[in-house]
């Protein structure tokens, strides 16, 4: 005779208990791992939104800065950069054969020269063959002479009215134009006795100044000069002739890069080589 089990009511009761809770903790576990992988794919999707919304909103920016860019150009302009290769550098004959092609103003447009040279502090002068193209303003400062010419050109510079182009100063005129150093200097304008600025006899260097003869000095911060070396309308040879006196007066050994332009054109990287 097999062996008989007797279940009794509490132990019935307790096996169903225990069931249900077994069932609960089952449906517990399902519900929280249901829950984790909503929240995965919802950051996930988020993720994928902000990363949508970033690439969507850097094209719109870009385009939206090319275009106001484009837009502050005027067409001819524009048509001239196409004639130009930024990656190219171009010798000094064919920059000048191409750089009337790019004008884009009516008027006679100063070519300017914009150096990059190897150092800061570098200045001097140059009496271009040729000239600027244009009348250079002198103004002299001569306090023994004319006291009275000397004090208004000073409360002119005071007042920002700087109407001359070169300052020509005596000797003993340099400590009245002490108090305007701070103006003239970081312009490159206050007298010198390197450049010619300053000498006993400021009408002969007046003379040289309308002449042709410039004075270049770098920014006060970065390692560049700009320097006008005539106009579109000098041709090839004239304006050949001036930049290459330009740059001998700055050294050739001391440039870094060389950028001819004029006035309105885009600019054409030269090679230092031909220059």
């Amino acid at each position: 005779m097999g062996k008989i089990r007797i279940k009794t009511f509490g132990d019935e009761e307790q096996e169903k208990d225990d069931q249900k809770k077994a069932a609960a903790r089952a449906e517990a576990k399902k519900a929280k791992e249901a829950a984790a992988k909503r929240a995965e794919e919802a950051g996930e999707n988020s993720a994928e939104a902000q990363t949508e919304g970033t690439e969507n909103k850097k094209p719109k920016k870009k385009e939206k800065f090319l275009k106001k860019r484009k837009q502050s150009h005027s067409t001819k302009y524009l048509a001239a950069v196409t004639k130009v290769d930024k990656n190219k550098t171009y010798k000094l004959t064919e920059a000048l054969t191409i750089l009337p092609e790019l004008k884009v103003a009516e008027f006679d447009e100063t070519v300017e020269l914009h150096i990059n040279t190897i150092e800061k502090g570098i200045s001097g002068a140059v009496t271009l063959p040729h000239g600027t193209g244009k009348t250079v303003r002198v103004a002299i400062v001569n306090a023994a002479a004319d006291l009275k010419n000397a004090e208004e050109i000073i409360k002119k510079i005071e007042a920002g009215q700087i109407d001359f182009d070169v300052l020509i100063a005596t000797p003993d005129s340099m400590p009245k134009l002490a108090k305007v150093a701070r103006i003239l200097g970081p312009k490159g304008m206050m007298p010198n006795p390197k450049n010619g600025t300053v000498t006993p006899k400021p009408e002969e260097a007046a003379k040289k100044f309308e002449g042709g003869q410039m004075n270049f000095k770098t920014e006060a911060k970065f390692p560049i000069l700009h320097l006008s070396v005539g106009k579109v309308s000098f041709g090839e040879k004239k304006l050949s002739e001036n930049i290459k006196a330009a740059i001998a007066a700055v050294n050739v050994k001391k440039v870094k890069t060389v950028t001819l332009k004029s006035t309105m054109s885009p600019g054409l990287k030269l090679d230092t080589a031909s220059l």
